[in-house]
């Protein structure tokens, strides 16, 4: 399996093309069936952000290991608005204006590891990392 895989997102068709090969590169690292499925959930989470507030970026999916456990890594990144106030869109959640996503809050929920880089007219990086149980 490559190491690293990149899934360029700006459309909707694209969101589900991650989710889906996105689910099959955790399940390849060795992941549950039920873990690969919240993983491809953050995948799509992240990609659906990109397409709403950014129109185009990419996820990338890297294996990670560390004091002997494995895991991935997803990173999203676009070159977007970026994120005035991150706090207010990762905890109070107001990025879930759409309604039916669990927006950047449930998505940070899901995962392990959870980091934003972002700032008003530069784009923003969502990286997360997910172990093995």
């Amino acid at each position: 399996m490559n190491p690293c895989t990149t899934f360029p997102i700006a459309s909707d068709a694209d969101i589900v093309t991650a989710r889906q090969q996105g689910r099959t590169f955790v399940l390849q690292l060795g992941f549950s069936s039920p873990d690969a499925r919240v993983v491809a959930t953050a995948i799509s989470e992240l990609a659906r952000n990109i397409v709403l507030y950014a129109a185009r970026g990419e996820i990338v999916l890297r294996p990670v290991e560390r004091d002997g456990r494995s895991g991935v890594q997803v990173i999203a990144r676009d070159e977007g608005p970026g994120i005035s106030d991150i706090n207010r869109a990762a905890i109070d959640d107001l990025s879930a204006m759409e309604g039916l996503g669990l927006g950047l809050r449930g998505t940070r929920r899901l995962v392990d590891e959870f980091e934003i880089i972002s700032a008003a007219g530069q784009g923003t990086t969502v990286a997360l990392k997910k172990w093995k149980t």
